[in-house]
């Protein structure tokens, strides 16, 4: 037998294991592991590359819009969130903004 020809029966041999172990990983066979690893993501929750979570979160930023509405104490149970650079307070579903000695109500869109 030719130097050729165990390199190609060794080679056809190498591809038919290799497409046997894809085969058994893909038919959730026990005890069989294929030679690429399957992937994590699954589209549509929200850290995944196409998931609209993922996409909305790349292309809008929120914003601190200041009103005119002021108070001198916040609400109980409040949180200090930061959006985009700027400390605000949470309460609930408002936003407040510390300006000097009171708090500006903020919108954040």
């Amino acid at each position: 037998m030719t130097l050729s020809k165990r390199f190609g029966i060794f080679l056809m041999a190498g591809i038919i294991g290799a497409f046997a172990l894809e085969l058994g990983e893909r038919y959730s066979i026990p005890g069989v592991h294929g030679l690429i690893s399957s992937a994590e993501a699954i589209v549509g929750r929200p850290l995944t590359p196409v998931s609209v979570a993922g996409v909305a979160r790349r292309t809008t930023r929120r914003r601190v819009v200041a009103t005119s509405i002021y108070v001198a104490t916040l609400p109980p149970a409040c949180t200090t969130v930061v959006i985009e650079g700027i400390t605000v307070q949470q309460c609930g579903g408002k936003y407040y903004q510390a300006s000097g000695t009171q708090y500006v109500v903020v919108n954040v869109e």
